[in-house]
């Protein structure tokens, strides 16, 4: 089960020299050579020191934990009956899966209208971010699906216009924003600007609130992938040192001389660009909602990530009191930028886990009558059959799953046959379907039909994430109409049943064995 006997991964882009033979105490090689040139993470690292820490190659890649929790919703079965229906006329005719509804209005005054249940829960400063925002931004858009600006945008922007510490004008935040306000359908979505503790001493947000018109601010503890704040790498020598002016922690110190002179040689070729953890305090959250608020914020979200259970009943206390829209927690496992690859798969707490516990805090409180914001959960959904098992898991207050890793690899591949339809070398599995994006993409005529000639502005970006959004689409309503479920808050706890006990002691949702039992021996005895 644990991460700690391995001692390669391709993530690290090592590997143990024996194939078998792996000593399950250290993950070193049974037999470790001397002469060895060292293809291992140990041996990596004693010539590349703290760049095995993280996954590589830098910035083409989103990174997933390879750790075998105990529990996954792997260990839940969706289960239905052949009686009634929930949100629809029960008639053969009338209850088809195509007729189930998913959108959903969510915040405290249900005024974000979406398409789909779907939010895509912080890409920020990233290199893999910023390359792909073209088709995220304009397929969550198309889709009717909300999109958060993660952390740094704006400190990592070389031309964003800083005065007295605080950000006046940020071309790439300005640019993110309005792309995704330019697309957006019938006031369908929203976009959403994220700050950690950099971004809240520039006033982002406040930037965000009064120049950009954002949908939504979030503030932001964490994320699932690491307990640290958020980390980019540098190649260039200036970047480094802006950086280092602006406050953030950079190493090595790009402003030592003897460091530059190293850099200049190459004996080094990246510079670290670190965030600060955030110090959470009760008055002081309170106060920064009121402060957003004042500031004409629409809407205030939190999303906070794997911390201790003593963490998340603070996360959620805290948000019931501020009244705040949107509640995200994202559980271990994920990241879509440079986590430190050890600390992905050996910290925090795993999904089932967290969001069982998310229930049960959230369940005691609407019992005392207090505010419950609305919810939405992160941490390695990828498909329709995963994102049921989540809604149900903690119904009826889960409202969103959030997604970054899936929309961000459907996105990349649109992409990338968009690349290869341009210089004519589509790939054989792809060409059989057709050489032109109508074509290829099989939503592509009914978007064309919906825009018109903006259509052709479309990047396949866009269009590939926009087409997996569809899959999910169709895949979550038949689910759904499996259970008779016609929409979305008709899904229950007793929609998915445990398979094994301990996932039913964790979760409490009951053992498949058990499930159903007082019905049962009605019916039986009747």
């Amino acid at each position: 089960m644990s991460l700690t006997k391995i001692n390669a991964s391709a993530a690290t882009l090592s590997k143990n020299r024996t194939v078998g033979t792996i000593s399950q105490l250290s993950g070193m090689c049974a037999t470790c050579v001397d002469g060895c040139i060292g293809m291992c993470e140990i041996g990596k690292s004693a010539y590349r020191g703290h760049e095995v820490i993280y996954p590589q190659p830098f910035g083409i890649i989103t990174s997933g934990s390879e750790k075998n929790y105990p529990v996954d919703l792997s260990h839940f079965t969706i289960i239905g009956g052949v009686e009634g229906t929930w949100g629809i006329k029960s008639d053969s005719d009338k209850a088809l899966f195509t007729n189930v509804d998913l959108k959903r209005d969510i915040g405290n005054k249900k005024d974000i209208k979406l398409k789909l249940p779907f939010v895509i829960p912080g890409l920020g400063s990233t290199s893999i971010a910023k390359n792909n925002w073209e088709g995220l931004a304009i397929g969550s858009a198309l889709s009717g699906v909300p999109l958060t600006i993660g952390e740094n945008v704006c400190g990592m922007d070389p031309e964003s216009k800083i005065r007295n510490g605080k950000v006046k004008h940020s071309p790439e935040l300005e640019w993110r924003v309005n792309l995704y306000k330019k697309w957006q359908q019938n006031g369908y979505g929203a976009i959403v600007v994220q700050a950690n503790v950099e971004d809240t001493k520039l006033g982002v947000h406040e930037y965000a609130i009064s120049e950009l018109d954002a949908d939504a601010v979030e503030l932001k503890w964490g994320q699932g992938a690491k307990n640290i704040g958020g980390e980019v790498k540098i190649q260039n020598l200036e970047k480094a040192q802006l950086l280092k002016d602006r406050g953030y922690v950079v190493l090595p110190d790009p402003m030592n001389k003897k460091v530059i002179d190293s850099f200049k040689k190459g004996n080094f070729k990246e510079f670290e660009r670190h965030s600060r953890v955030g110090m959470v305090k009760e008055d002081d959250f309170l106060k920064r909602v009121k402060e957003l608020r004042d500031a004409g914020a629409k809407h205030v979200f939190l999303k906070t990530g794997a911390y201790r259970p003593v963490s998340l009943a603070q996360a959620l206390k805290f948000a019931s009191k501020a009244e705040i829209d949107l509640l995200t927690v994202d559980a271990a496992g994920g990241g879509t930028g440079m986590s430190p690859w050890r600390m992905m798969n050996e910290w925090g707490i795993p999904g089932v886990e967290l969001h069982s516990l998310l229930y049960k805090y959230i369940n005691k409180l609407d019992k005392k009558g207090e505010y419950i914001p609305d919810i939405s959960i992160a941490g390695g959904f990828s498909l329709e059959d995963q994102i049921f098992k989540g809604f149900a898991l903690g119904a009826p207050y889960f409202k969103l799953i959030g997604m970054a890793r899936g929309p961000l690899a459907a996105a990349m591949v649109g992409k990338t046959i968009g690349k290869r339809i341009e210089e004519g070398d589509v790939p054989v599995y792809v060409n059989r379907f057709g050489d032109t994006k109508e074509e290829i993409f099989v939503t592509g005529n009914d978007i064309k039909r919906q825009i018109g000639k903006k259509f052709d502005d479309v990047p396949t970006g866009a269009l590939g994430l926009y087409t997996y959004y569809e899959r999910l689409n169709q895949g979550l309503r038949q689910i759904m109409a499996g259970c008779r479920k016609f929409k979305l808050e008709y899904i229950s706890r007793d929609d998915i049943t445990a398979l094994t006990k301990e996932a039913s002691e964790i979760s409490g949702i009951p053992w498949v064995m058990n499930t159903d039992e007082n019905e049962v021996e009605k019916i039986l005895n009747s």
